[in-house]
């Protein structure tokens, strides 16, 4: 990730602030689809709850991963990396991303760089292609392309946990750049207080969350 001076948010635990800005993680976008009032829950008003059973085993599949990968993996810098996938196709896992720019920052699953495009992928535990997992992997689209400026054209796509299965992809084109801004730009709203964290009002996304009873906002079924 590149170097840049930064300090913890003195509030709001996982933001940092970036030359004067606020920056929070790319992961959040996953959040704020699901119910971004769970970011003010957990985030601003401090509330610790335990894993839910897929964070636990998708952490875990994770580091093994990541394992299985340094065990063959040459080591290179990411500028070496990008040189080389001008001639040939390499693979990247756990690649860090950082925009001081857009306020953004995370790690992406794996990254497919060739010759022609950038295939980020993210790793799901499932196989449907959630509105909130679309904004999560095109928030590490933006971030990449903020981070390499090039004309490479970036593919979205999502995997499903543990399988080769990608189950949905999509060109990060202009109309998804635009979207992803504005609503990163809602995100650092709610940060600043400009606006208001709003509750999901699905009562199955309330019965899931593992936030429920610290939750004082529950959709009721109607």
């Amino acid at each position: 990730m590149p170097k840049t001076r930064s300090k913890p948010h003195p509030n709001i635990s996982q933001v940092m602030i970036m030359e004067g800005h606020n920056n929070f993680p790319i992961s959040w976008l996953n959040k704020q689809g699901y119910c971004e009032y769970s970011i003010y829950l957990e985030n601003v008003k401090g509330i610790e709850v335990q894993p839910t059973l897929d964070m636990v085993i998708g952490t875990k599949e994770h580091a093994k991963l990541e394992e299985d990968f340094k065990r063959d993996a040459e080591p290179a810098t990411f500028e070496e990396m990008l040189e080389t996938s001008k001639t040939a196709e390499i693979l990247s896992r756990e690649l860090p991303v950082l925009s001081v720019r857009y306020g953004i920052r995370g790690f992406i699953d794996e990254v497919w760089m060739t010759p022609d495009e950038f295939i980020i992928i993210d790793d799901k535990p499932g196989n449907r292609a959630f509105p909130s997992s679309i904004h999560q992997v095109f928030g590490y689209c933006l971030a990449f392309q903020d981070t390499v400026n090039e004309k490479r054209k970036i593919v979205a796509s999502l995997r499903e946990r543990g399988t080769d299965n990608i189950f949905w992809s999509a060109y990060f084109d202009q109309k998804a750049e635009k979207d992803t801004i504005s609503l990163i730009n809602r995100v650092h709203g709610l940060l600043l207080g400009k606006e208001d964290f709003m509750p999901t009002q699905n009562p199955r996304k309330c019965r899931s969350c593992r936030l429920k009873r610290r939750c004082n906002k529950k959709a009721r079924p109607g």
